[in-house]
């Protein structure tokens, strides 16, 4: 049976999603700043978590799609590469309304799991160089500890170089 720390609480899509799906994962919640612009940032500060680790869910719109693609928050999305790996011509930021509309979370808290509706999802290939890695949990001020590989599988991800920096 998978260990996890911390399922019974924390209540969001993502950590139902991940206990529904046997997955081991850590709740890893800090208090959050209102006032903090840079989420990932704010959570690899607080939990003393090498950036590298701290990976941010960006949605973006592929040809008219709405997508994920998952980066450390040391670096950047880049979206030719982004686009590439969907098999898309072009990528763009999606709008906020229609990034927290689509996955059900609000910007800051918008996890690669659990979403409203699944989206179409791109890791970059530098999570795999982990043992564990830490994407929102579902709200601002939640992270989950999880293996890149159960990310990988979470969200039916491509593991593709997507990243700058």
């Amino acid at each position: 049976m998978a260990r996890k720390r911390g399922a019974g609480s924390g209540g969001t899509p993502a950590t139902a999603a991940l206990t529904a799906a046997g997955t081991w994962f850590e709740l890893r919640p800090y208090e959050h700043d209102p006032r903090a612009t840079s989420y990932g940032d704010e959570a690899a500060t607080v939990l003393g978590v090498d950036p590298a680790r701290v990976l941010k869910t960006i949605v973006v719109d592929a040809d008219g799609e709405l997508c994920v693609g998952v980066v450390p928050v040391a670096g950047t999305l880049d979206l030719k590469a982004v686009a590439a790996a969907l098999g898309a011509r072009r990528a763009r930021l999606a709008e906020v309304a229609a990034a927290e509309r689509s996955t059900g979370y609000v910007v800051g808290g918008i996890s690669p799991v659990g979403q409203k509706r699944p989206l179409r999802t791109v890791v970059d290939a530098s999570a795999l160089d982990h043992a564990t890695v830490l994407v929102s949990g579902g709200r601002r001020g939640l992270d989950i500890e999880l293996r890149p590989a159960d990310l990988v599988t979470a969200t039916g991800a491509v593991v593709a170089p997507v990243a700058r920096g």
